[in-house]
């Protein structure tokens, strides 16, 4: 039985324009137990996009086996993909991504509007998810009318809607000032050591990388070191 949540096996991204070829990632090996928190940390384009976009099935490997809980997701179809990323993944972005001049309540419920689920079951899940950023008493703002921390934390809590098994943040911190930026950290540790959610965060930013349990460092397409945090 393997008992890992997310299982690379040399995985190879080529984007061909024309003539050209860039290898985006160059045969990555990579294991990611449950409860994991990893930080991906490596210069501009050194694959790091890449290798979220794959995890989050985004986009699919030229070559290589990509195993999700123990089954091979690397041959699924586009719409096999999507229910993965519905079911499986939360997604949280640097710029947010949350809609304007709708309600934080509004957002969070928006990965459940094609589900069965009834208004007011999402409703009562959304109130739950900004509860558990910190947001109780906030649902009916515009995101318009929230802090930049305040719109992180609204994106988390839709990360959060439809109970992931992992979380992929990409510099989720990155439009934050330090303070506000530790904060949503925190929130991330929290997930991660009292709800055992999977994290895997890409970060340009060594402070921010402290706060995972493990880091890899891709150069050029390739993991070229890794480091655990005590």
């Amino acid at each position: 039985m393997d008992n890992h949540l997310v299982k690379l096996r040399e995985i190879v991204k080529i984007y061909r324009t024309g003539e050209t070829e860039l290898k985006a990632l160059k045969g990555i090996n990579l294991d990611v137990k449950p409860g994991d928190f990893l930080a991906v940390m490596g210069p501009s384009g050194s694959g790091k996009s890449t290798l979220m976009n794959i995890i989050g099935c985004l986009d699919k490997p030229t070559s290589g086996k990509y195993f999700l809980e123990g089954k091979e997701i690397s041959k699924y179809n586009k719409n096999q993909l999507a229910l993965i990323r519905n079911k499986k993944i939360g997604f949280v972005f640097q710029t947010f991504n949350l809609l304007p001049r709708t309600t934080a309540l509004e957002n969070v419920e928006l990965p459940l509007l094609y589900t069965k689920i009834s208004g007011k079951r999402r409703r009562e899940l959304a109130r739950k998810a900004l509860a558990q950023v910190g947001l109780a008493g906030r649902e009916n703002h515009r995101t318009n009318q929230l802090s930049g921390g305040e719109q992180q934390r609204v994106a988390i809590a839709r990360a959060l809607i439809n109970n992931p098994t992992l979380i992929l943040a990409d510099e989720p911190t990155g439009n934050l000032d330090t303070k506000t930026g530790d904060e949503i950290l925190e929130i991330f540790k929290n997930l991660n050591k009292n709800k055992g959610i999977t994290i895997i965060m890409v970060t340009h930013d060594p402070h921010v990388a402290e706060m995972a349990k493990r880091i890899i460092y891709l150069r050029d397409g390739e993991i070229v070191d890794e480091k655990l945090n005590i």
